[in-house]
This record gives C-alpha cells, sequence and structure tokens, in this order.
C-alpha cells in the first residue's frame, strides 16, 4: 500500500492590516476666528452676570433673555443655556418655564430664613473653630484680616464683598466639621447674594472693625462674646437690607458692563 506524505501545513493568510483611525475632527469655528472653547465662554458668562449682581448693575427681576445673551457673547443657545443653568443652581438667576432667566428676587420670607440659618449656624461653628484653632491658623486669620482692609479702600464692591464673605467660610473651615462647613459657604454665598441686590450703595457688605473684634475674643478663648459679638454682626447685616430698590433705565449690555 502506499505511503501517503505527510499534509504540508496550510499558509497562513496574510495579517489583514487594520484601518486606520479616521482623523479626529477639527472645532468648527468657521466664521468665528479664534472662537473660545464653549466651557470657557460659559465660564465668561457666569462671571460677567455675578460681577454685575454684586456691583449693583443687575437688579433683581431683570430678564436675561438667552437670545440676548447669545448676541452678546457670541455664542450658541446650547452655551448660553447652560451657563444661565449654572448661575440658577448657585441661586443668582431663577429659571421660570415662561419668563425665562431672570437675575433672582430674594423674598422678605427667603431673606429671614437664610440668614436665620447662617447665624444658628455659626454660632455652633464658633466653639469649634475655638477649641481647634492654633497660632498659626490665627496668624491666618490676620493676615486675611490685613487683606481685607486693603481691598476696603482700594477695591471695589465685589472684590470687598468676596473677601468679607471668605472670612466667615475661614471661621467655618477652622471648625474642621466638612459637612458643617459646606453647608455655611452655602449659606454665606446666598446672603452675599441677597446684600448684593438689596443693601444701599455704600455700605459694606460687613464691617471690618467687628471681624477683627471677633478674632481677638476667640484668641482669647472668650468663645460666649465672640458669639455673640457675630450674632450681632450678621444681624446688623440683615437689618440694612431693604428689598426696594428702582428700576434703572439701561440695556442689558449696559448692565452686563458690555457698552
Amino acid at each position: 500500500m502506499p505511503t501517503r506524505s505527510p499534509a504540508q501545513p496550510r499558509a497562513k493568510p496574510a495579517a489583514r492590516s487594520k484601518p486606520a483611525a479616521p482623523p479626529v475632527a477639527a472645532p468648527d469655528t468657521a466664521g468665528h476666528g479664534d472662537a473660545a472653547p464653549d466651557s470657557d465662554m460659559e465660564r465668561r458668562i457666569c462671571e460677567a452676570v455675578y460681577e454685575s449682581v454684586m456691583s449693583q448693575r443687575l437688579t433683581p427681576g431683570t430678564k436675561l433673555p438667552e437670545a440676548a445673551i447669545c448676541e452678546l457673547f457670541g455664542v450658541s443657545r446650547s452655551v448660553a443655556r447652560k451657563a444661565l443653568q449654572r448661575l440658577a443652581h448657585e441661586h443668582v438667576v431663577d429659571l421660570h418655564h415662561n419668563r425665562g432667566a431672570v437675575v433672582a428676587e430674594p423674598t422678605p420670607e427667603d431673606t429671614r430664613q437664610i440668614f436665620q440659618a447662617r447665624r444658628a449656624l455659626e454660632a455652633a461653628l464658633l466653639p469649634l473653630a475655638v477649641a481647634r484653632a492654633t497660632k498659626a491658623d490665627y496668624a491666618s486669620l490676620r493676615k486675611q484680616l490685613r487683606d481685607e482692609h486693603a481691598l476696603l479702600h482700594r477695591a471695589g464692591q465685589p472684590a470687598w464683598a468676596r473677601q468679607a464673605s471668605a472670612f466667615h467660610v475661614r471661621l467655618g473651615e477652622l471648625s474642621g466639621n466638612a459637612i458643617l462647613h459646606g453647608y455655611l459657604a452655602e449659606l454665606v454665598s446666598r446672603c452675599s447674594l441677597i446684600v448684593a441686590l438689596y443693601e444701599p450703595p455704600g455700605n459694606a457688605a460687613c464691617e471690618h472693625g467687628e471681624h477683627v473684634l471677633i478674632v481677638d475674643l476667640m484668641e482669647r478663648g472668650d468663645v460666649a462674646e465672640a458669639v455673640k459679638i457675630n450674632d450681632n454682626h450678621l444681624a446688623d447685616l440683615e437689618r440694612r437690607i431693604s428689598l426696594e430698590r428702582p428700576q434703572p433705565a439701561q440695556t442689558l449690555a449696559q448692565m452686563l458692563g458690555l457698552a
């Protein structure tokens, strides 16, 4: 019987080359020149609205139409919408189904509840801060107060208001309770907005001298007096708020500082 020759191994088919990956499409900037990324424009819109509110150029109830925002900043509706949604999340604007976006209009009851919650929270946090604060913490607070004093005399209202608010947020941070500190940061932000919207022009958002006194009392360990002074400090701030403001005869571009 004839011997069969062993089967020859079948040649492997040539490896198929993978198709080249398609080039990543460049962003469509036709007609926009060196267009800024959407996220940058969103941030720019938010900053412009916030600064205008804090400077009392944008008053409560001012309409912020999407179409006008698009035209003023040269952005798409989706970018304008995202910016307005972010501002709404931060309580700077209110979004209404039929009216669109308007600058927030905190009611007297909103104001009362927000300040009441803040006063109670700071009264609870100050003793915790005193119990934990070190010499380095007090040195940091003194440095912050010097910066605050410098801004009081040379900066505009928004910069001064941010620095004054940061003092209270820093006291909350020194408590060591991250949960309460987070709640306080939100309340301080909402109080700052209310003050910017309704406090008569020319008033300081916080009294610098009272901040200094609070730190002095904390460092001496006089917790009860520090809590009392801080509570009076916040109560005075609330009392200075006037919930009636005349509507300025300006265009939206002028109120946003764009004209």
